[in-house]
């Protein structure tokens, strides 16, 4: 059968990733195109989601956060294979992005009732309005009370949250990152970028959404320059290649994500991913491997606010041996 190019229309979009109805069926080698809401459920005409679309089930109160796309189900993919999301394109659709800022949620999470204080007194709720210059691809943000009254960034647009069903049937929100992927929030789920999810139920269940615009290392204030977008993935089933955590790949690193808590776990977790990634597919001998990479490998944080932190773990691709 030949790929096909599926173009999504969702009806209702999520906010767990789990193994929820899946909305499109598809095989390994397809692609789908579809638009996503901003973290708070607005199209690109800031129209809000509607109550029909939103998920639905008696005596429970959903997270209304990060609404999703999907979940997908991968005909071929099955538990212990790995599910490659080749992320084609992202195009933004809006001239416009929010950010925010809530007290007892951000990267100072010490603040607040009973709880030990940081740096900071509970912070002030508020909004930050964004202007998105798509020709030129940078944003601008007007700070009248500043010393510098206005800035201007680049635009480097990424998928803020991605994953399939985690394992044992469990079922988390779509804030929350983790072995599955989910709301890592990491800058490199971005056009160019293939990501190697592991497969813990048949058929994967893909769900994706939460635009960026922009975001430095930490999402330090809790959120990044929140917009939408038309997102193209293809996707590719890899038999029998069992994943601990997700994998990434672009042109110039293979990376890994670990996600959890405290910030020296998830550390760890993607750079044992790492070493192991290298050792059993690109032949190094371990302590070799680990001895490279501490020469030459380089790190990130994709986010200090959720309820699991992300750490990218990131080795050159210059120095495998297929390179050399």
């Amino acid at each position: 059968m030949a790929n096909q190019t599926q173009i999504l229309e969702p009806k209702i979009f999520q906010y767990t990733f789990a193994t929820n109805e899946p909305v499109l069926h598809v095989n390994s080698g397809d692609s789908i195109v579809a638009r996503t809401r901003d973290a708070r459920g607005y199209d690109e005409n800031g129209n809000p989601l509607p109550e029909e679309m939103k998920p639905q089930q008696p005596g429970v109160t959903f997270l209304p956060s990060n609404p999703l796309l999907g979940p997908i189900f991968v005909e071929e993919a099955q538990r212990g294979d790995a599910l490659a999301v080749h992320i084609e394109k992202i195009t933004l659709n809006r001239p416009n992005a929010w950010s925010s800022r809530n007290a007892n949620f951000g990267s100072l999470t010490g603040e607040g009732p009973g709880r030990r204080y940081l740096l900071n007194p509970p912070i002030e709720a508020g909004m930050h309005d964004w202007t998105l210059d798509l020709e030129r691809n940078v944003g601008l943000y007007e700070m009248p009370n500043s010393r510098l009254p206005r800035v201007e960034i680049p635009l480097h647009p990424f998928l803020g949250s991605i994953g399939v069903a985690p394992p044992h049937g469990r079922a988390e929100t779509a804030l929350t990152p983790g072995e599955y992927g989910g709301n890592m929030d990491c800058v490199e789920t971005r056009e160019g970028t293939t990501l190697y999810l592991p497969v813990w139920a048949d058929g994967a269940y893909l769900a994706y959404g939460d635009i960026h615009a922009a975001q430095g290392d930490g999402e330090l204030c809790g959120s990044a320059l929140e917009t939408t977008a038309e997102v193209t993935l293809r996707l590719e089933v890899i038999k029998n290649w069992p994943l601990a955590w997700p994998r990434l790949e672009d042109a110039e690193f293979i990376m890994t994500a670990g996600s959890t808590r405290p910030l020296f776990e998830a550390l760890a977790a993607a750079q044992v991913e790492l070493l192991n990634w290298l050792v059993q597919d690109y032949g190094f001998e371990r302590w070799d491997a680990w001895q490279l990479n501490s020469q030459v490998g380089t790190m990130r944080i994709g986010n200090i606010v959720d309820p699991y932190y992300t750490v990218v773990a990131k080795f050159p691709k210059e120095f495998l041996p297929s390179s050399l």
